[in-house]
């Protein structure tokens, strides 16, 4: 009977193997309940603002899964040249048919005002099942990767438009769109810095694996889309918005009639992420031609994309601290800046500039977006606003599939790129500066319209 003991005492939760599994839970246990806290701060847990900062958080690891699977296989698998043409390949296979199909996803998801819930868990599900399909196909880049790709861009852009939806329902009081839309999407950046080097890590065990980890990640994300509160379901009195309208009277109100700032400042958004889509694909060629000094392909790619994230991280951060401020001037300021330093890269081109150049871009992209969600939140009434905030997401979608096939088709040469891309800006900036004269002016305030929260 004593040879019984030892086994008892294991059950009782004694043994080693207990031991090490408390052990282990309590040190998940203790961040898990930071994080906690962090994203239902201020009020957002009772808003449920911090369940969807949560859920962006999960969407974010999710595509930076599939996102590593894909470049192993499309871009470092093969030499440059045969890289270039698969790349070209996705880009007309998944890329160009998003064009066609973006402009759809807002008016689609109009219809569906009762299901915003569903629609995220729905875009997760998709996703999760199409990492499966894709993971068979990963190993030998087969041109069935490619459609699987392209159904994996379009739920992951319309969890994008249903998200930008709903934030302006999910506000704590005395709470600001540009501080939530700050929080939400730091969230996503923190998620995805976090889950790529797993998913690098996951690609060493092999190439299907990065897309497993997805599949997982966005089962989780569906479960969790149906934690958030009822109300983001709602669509009582909202009516669709127009991008814009010549009707004089037109009953449904479009972002032109409302408020020709706001029209300028999306114009003005969309160029800057024309610019995020054509330095990814051009300076990905570039520096796998002609890497850093002293520094390997893949080491000098992940300098410049570490500059990038580092740079849009900081402009998050930044803009809930500027969000009080004029936001046509923050775009037109931030415009500006990136028109220079897009000048000076091609004038004095060199790897320095490429660095500062993508930190610029990727700062001055985050507030100009910040700040286009302010002018939407104080311009457009909130019968359209959730449908305002859907144009404008699809918009920006297209800008950076269109600058993205600008890099991919452009020569290898670094002043060459460097001119397109001030190029690209400057046509921002000229809509930015429109914006700035024809905001409304603060001594004279138009009592139809909400003031900036």
């Amino acid at each position: 009977m004593s040879s019984v003991a030892p086994v008892r005492s294991s059950d009782d939760g004694s043994g080693p193997a207990r031991r090490a599994g408390r052990a282990v839970g309590r040190a998940l246990h203790l961040p898990a309940r930071g994080i906690r806290r962090a994203t239902h701060a201020h009020g957002a847990g009772e808003s449920g603002l911090g369940k969807l900062i949560e859920l962006h958080a999960i969407n974010g690891a999710g595509d930076v899964m599939i996102t590593v699977a894909l470049a192993s296989t499309v871009f470092f698998s093969v030499p440059t040249d045969e890289a270039r043409g698969r790349v070209a390949l996705y880009l007309a296979i998944t890329m160009a048919p998003f064009t066609v199909l973006a402009p759809v996803i807002g008016p689609l998801l109009d219809r569906l005002p009762h299901g915003r819930r569903a629609a995220m868990a729905a875009s997760m599900l998709a996703r999760a099942l199409l990492a499966l399909l894709m993971s068979g196909a990963v190993a030998t880049g087969g041109i069935q990767l490619y459609p699987a790709a392209l159904g994996v861009l379009v739920a992951s852009k319309a969890y994008g438009v249903v998200r930008s939806a709903v934030v302006p329902r999910l506000l704590p009081p005395k709470f600001s769109l540009v501080k939530a839309n700050s929080r939400v999407t730091l969230a996503g950046l923190l998620a995805t810095g976090a889950a790529a080097p797993v998913g690098a890590a996951l690609h060493l065990i092999g190439p299907p694996w990065p897309l497993y980890g997805a599949c997982v990640i966005f089962v989780w994300g569906a479960f969790a889309a149906f934690t958030l509160p009822h109300k983001v379901d709602e669509a009582k009195g909202e009516r669709r918005a127009r991008l814009s309208t010549h009707e004089a009277h037109s009953k449904r109100p479009g972002l032109r009639t409302v408020s020709r700032s706001v029209l300028c400042g999306l114009l003005a958004n969309a160029s800057m992420r024309a610019l995020s889509g054509f330095l990814i694909f051009f300076l990905a060629f570039l520096l796998r031609e002609h890497p850093l000094a002293g520094q390997s392909a893949a080491v000098s790619l992940g300098i410049v994309g570490v500059s990038a994230g580092v740079g849009n991280a900081c402009g998050t951060a930044v803009g809930a601290w500027l969000r009080s401020r004029a936001p046509e001037a923050i775009i037109a300021a931030v415009l500006c800046l990136t028109l220079g330093v897009a000048v000076l890269a091609a004038v004095f081109f060199s790897a320095l500039f490429m660095a500062v150049l993508a930190a610029t871009a990727g700062f001055c992209q985050a507030l100009a977006k910040l700040s286009l969600d302010a002018m939407i939140q104080r311009d457009v009434p909130e019968a359209v606003r959730t449908s305002a905030f859907a144009r404008s997401e699809t918009l920006l979608q297209v800008a950076w599939v269109l600058g993205g096939a600008i890099g991919i088709v452009l020569p290898l040469n670094g002043v060459l790129g460097m001119s397109v891309a001030a190029a690209i800006v400057a046509l921002g900036t000229t809509m930015a500066l429109r914006g700035v004269l024809s905001a409304p002016r603060p001594h004279h305030p138009d009592p139809s319209r909400p003031r900036v929260a």
